[in-house]
């Protein structure tokens, strides 16, 4: 495999594990509000693992686990987990997108902070 490949394989990482968590977040909202009562959170969650969305996100999640193994066959750890830290300006974007969430000045800072780290990395690499 060469280190392209590899890379491609990070970026399969990063794509699935923010599909899978924007799947499970729509149908987390959906849900509605987590209830009072113990036996009815057993509940409300039960119908949460068995919703389709909920489970098609979950096995984004796996196939994300997949794509990582392969990389790290390949690729230094310390070289590739920085990269996944993409995942997070993804996730704010899509959350600010997706679901109305605030985009607030310090955390929009803070992901500049982690698009530098990553860039600062990935030139080092």
């Amino acid at each position: 495999m060469t280190k392209v490949t590899a890379f491609s394989f990070v970026l399969i990482t990063i794509v699935f594990a923010v599909v899978g968590q924007v799947l499970i977040k729509w149908q987390a909202m959906h849900a509605g509000p987590l209830p009072a009562s113990w036996p009815d959170r057993t509940t409300f969650f039960f119908r949460l693992m068995l919703n389709p969305w909920i489970i098609f996100g979950l096995l984004n999640s796996v196939v994300a686990t997949c794509a990582w193994i392969l990389a790290m066959t390949r690729l230094p750890i310390s070289v590739a987990y920085p990269i996944l830290a993409l995942i997070y300006p993804l996730i704010f974007c899509l959350g600010w997108l997706l679901f109305g969430e605030t985009l607030s000045p310090w955390r929009i800072v803070g992901v500049l902070f982690i698009l530098v780290g990553v860039a600062v990395i990935g030139i080092n690499a």
